[in-house]
């Protein structure tokens, strides 16, 4: 039976609003060239994590443009948890925090910490949740298709010529081609 269907029961009911941590940041946005260390970067964040979460992380994946090679990306290595009770974060995020990375964002079904130098976000879901297998068929479908990846670098340059005043504006306005690209792998997988 699907998990949408029936969610895994939870300690307690999730927060409701979002709340970010430290307000809203204005950082610069740039893109660089795809840097073949990011996937090392990747492991050894990997195994940071499963080494302070354990049995907590039902999965562990390198997303996001540093997941592609030869895609351009701001140079933030991000890296989705998937968790069975989002809610029990004594379970993940206290161990996160205590491994050394600094909560940002707590909203309904994410967590989101990062470490103190801002290059590596580490995104707590709930495994099966709404949206989770979005990240990895869009990261799988980039790595096969030359056209799409480049649609998604170009789209990216030309949201950057703008002013955002955080990166969730930036990262909002790159939600419609996200969504097109990812309804194309849909229909090819």
């Amino acid at each position: 039976m699907d998990e949408s269907q029936h969610p895994p029961a939870r300690r307690r009911a999730d927060v409701t609003d979002v709340e970010l941590v430290g307000g809203v940041e204005k950082r610069d946005l740039y893109l660089v060239a795809y840097d073949p260390s990011w996937p090392a970067q990747y492991a050894a964040h990997e195994a940071r994590i499963t080494a302070a979460v354990g049995s907590a992380a039902v999965d562990v994946q390198h997303i996001g443009s540093t997941s592609v090679p030869g895609l351009a990306a701001k140079p933030i290595v991000d890296v989705l948890v998937t968790v069975v009770d989002i809610t029990a974060e004594e379970d993940h995020l206290d161990p996160l925090l205590g491994a050394g990375y600094v909560l940002r964002v707590r909203e309904p079904g994410h967590r989101l910490v990062r470490t103190p130098e801002l290059d590596v976000h580490v995104h707590v879901r709930e495994h099966g949740g709404p949206g989770v297998a979005d990240y990895v068929l869009l990261r799988d479908h980039l790595r096969a298709d030359p056209a799409d990846r480049a649609l998604y670098e170009a789209t990216k340059r030309e949201l950057l010529a703008g002013d955002w005043p955080d990166m969730n504006a930036y990262a909002d306005a790159k939600t419609a081609v996200i969504e097109e690209i990812t309804a194309r792998a849909r229909q090819r997988g």
